[in-house]
């Protein structure tokens, strides 16, 4: 290690630059949202009336047992997330700030596992690779589970690792699986994983009482959200979302179930695998890699038994993924991010054979020839990384110069609206807010507010109306999460509308509205789903220009392009 002790922290720090510069920036438009929200007040609600929940079936009367868990995910990350924007406010930022910490973490483990398997150099290499391979950069740059996820494999895995000589990690491969599992059910891939191995290489390990002790530990962390299955089980008659999903329930409150519904078959996650696959890595990576597997392949021919006993743990953990990935949940970005690190080690498995081979005459060669193409390598996936993750807008041809999971965190314009509504919003409490349609949300309202007026805000009697057009995962964070939490009056235009029809023209200035602020989206932003759409937005706009009230605003997103019209109105 002392003659390349410089490398690995260059390696950190290189993958910390690329996972944490401007990393709250680009809009919030992907899932990362529908975890983040419910993380400010750990509140399973998310205003889908797709996929109500537990706490919307039985408001007033809230079971005790609903605070164990959340109806969709088991309840770590959530938690996580609570605890970096209590820390750092209700920002993008925060709530990826840990998927970036853990991706920086997941690179040191990877490095730990690779110098296990196949000596120091290799990790080194495998840390390097990953550290800026877009891939893994992208998925620790949102506020999604997988880098949890990811983090968690890597650590349970290199315990497992080390159990081979000391019985004692079991231990701590228990604990760690535990959390893996309160992170996201996918991570339980790991069981059949670690059981397939033992049974193969480590049979007198069943007989370890180490063993037993971490499946006990596995247990107790995970029994919180055994806890709430059974009572959920018992108050409707089925298990929450996933497991109902997994055993074939289909409750009706489900009947509907996003995010199962992209690949339904069989057939549609084998078709999507591969195009995909290369959606969201560079070229030249999954080239390195698909040459390493093509040299595992033909190696194995050569000499099977030893071949296979030195890639024996790669080669099971990567059949368990891929049956994971096209069996059961489908090849998305998230899911197909967990073959990353195991690829890496593959590759670089054949890039030490390579490096320790001594050919007669021309091994100084030989090397100076691998390093200089590692060097390149590495120097292309930085410059594709950051092309594709850290620039508002990447250079170049789409999948040759950078990788279209920048659509991922894409600056489109609603990170503008959101600055915007920041700007008029922080440092101020809402002077009148409009009563909610459950009681759980009136007690969050009744606690904004008194924390806003021990900390003397001014308050604001403004009220925002907004087109219904504007993206629902935007609107979400933008928008409901405002009105839920801090109990701001936010209305769409067709209810703005509704009320004025009902209780008259004069309807918000008698309650004591000040201010209206009328928000509509350009073509330029990404709208809501086509069956949402309405033409009530574009009609409010006409009746305000036509009555003479002139553009507030007009919010541009950094390519100048208009993505956002603002009109105020003074009552």
């Amino acid at each position: 290690m002392k003659k390349n002790s410089w490398l690995l922290p260059v390696i950190l720090l290189t993958a910390s630059v690329l996972r944490l510069w401007s990393l709250g920036s680009g809009d919030t438009l992907s899932d990362e949202v529908l975890y983040s929200f419910r993380a400010i007040g750990m509140l399973d609600f998310d205003e889908a009336a797709e996929q109500t929940t537990p706490l919307e079936w039985f408001d007033p009367h809230i079971p005790s047992w609903t605070k164990f868990s959340f109806h969709d995910h088991p309840p770590f990350v959530f938690a996580v997330q609570h605890i970096s924007m209590r820390m750092f406010g209700e920002t993008p930022f925060a709530f990826r700030l840990p998927s970036a910490l853990l991706g920086i973490a997941s690179l040191y483990l990877l490095y730990r596992i690779g110098s296990l398997l196949y000596g120091e150099r290799a990790g080194l290499l495998a840390a390097a690779l990953m550290g800026v391979t877009t891939n893994h950069v992208a998925i620790s740059r949102l506020g999604l589970q997988e880098s949890y996820v990811i983090f968690f494999i890597l650590l349970a895995t290199y315990f497992f690792l080390k159990a081979e000589k000391q019985k004692k990690y079991y231990i701590l491969v228990g604990i760690v699986l535990g959390f893996a599992m309160l992170t996201k059910y996918t991570s339980g891939i790991l069981i059949p994983v670690f059981l397939t191995y033992m049974l193969l290489f480590r049979r007198n390990d069943f007989f370890s009482r180490f063993v037993y002790i971490g499946v006990l530990c596995a247990f107790l962390l995970f029994s919180p959200v055994f806890y709430y299955n059974f009572r959920l089980y018992q108050a409707v008659g089925h298990f929450d979302f996933q497991l109902s999903y997994i055993l074939g329930q289909n409750p009706e409150v489900w009947s509907v179930q996003p995010g199962k519904e992209e690949f339904p078959t069989l057939v549609s996650r084998a078709r999507a695998f591969f195009p995909n696959i290369m959606h969201f890595n560079s070229w030249l990576f999954l080239s390195l890699v698909t040459i390493s597997i093509g040299a595992c392949v033909i190696s194995l021919k050569k000499n099977m038994k030893e071949v296979a006993r030195m890639h024996a743990f790669l080669f099971i953990t990567l059949i368990w993924l891929l049956f994971l990935i096209i069996g059961i949940i489908g090849p998305s970005l998230r899911f197909l991010a967990m073959l990353t690190p195991f690829m890496i080690l593959v590759t670089v498995s054949v890039l030490q054979i390579l490096a320790e081979a001594k050919p007669p005459n021309y091994t100084y060669i030989r090397r100076f020839r691998l390093r200089y193409i590692i060097g390149i390598l590495l120097l292309f996936e930085i410059l594709y990384s950051a092309n594709s993750q850290l620039l508002p807008y990447p250079k170049g041809p789409e999948f040759w110069a950078w990788s279209p999971v920048r659509y991922e965190n894409y600056h489109r314009g609603y990170e503008e609206l959101d600055l915007w509504m920041r700007k008029q919003t922080d440092d101020r409490m809402p002077a009148l807010a409009f009563e909610p349609t459950y009681n759980f949300i009136g007690e969050i309202h009744k606690q904004s507010l008194a924390t806003d007026e021990r900390a003397g805000k001014k308050p604001l009697s403004t009220l925002f109306v907004y087109d219904k057009n504007i993206n629902s995962i935007a609107q979400l964070w933008i928008l409901d999460r405002l009105q839920v939490y801090h109990a701001w009056p936010i209305i769409p235009a067709d209810t703005y509308i509704k009320f004025l029809n009902e209780k008259g023209a004069d309807y918000f200035k008698k309650a004591g509205f000040a201010e209206i602020y009328y928000i509509f989206p350009t073509e330029n932003v990404p709208w809501k789903k086509e069956q949402y759409l309405t033409n009530i937005g574009m009609k409010l706009e006409q009746t305000l220009t036509k009555s003479g009230l002139v553009l507030y605003t007009v919010l541009e997103n950094k390519r100048s392009e208009p993505v956002f019209r603002i009109y105020k109105m003074e009552i």
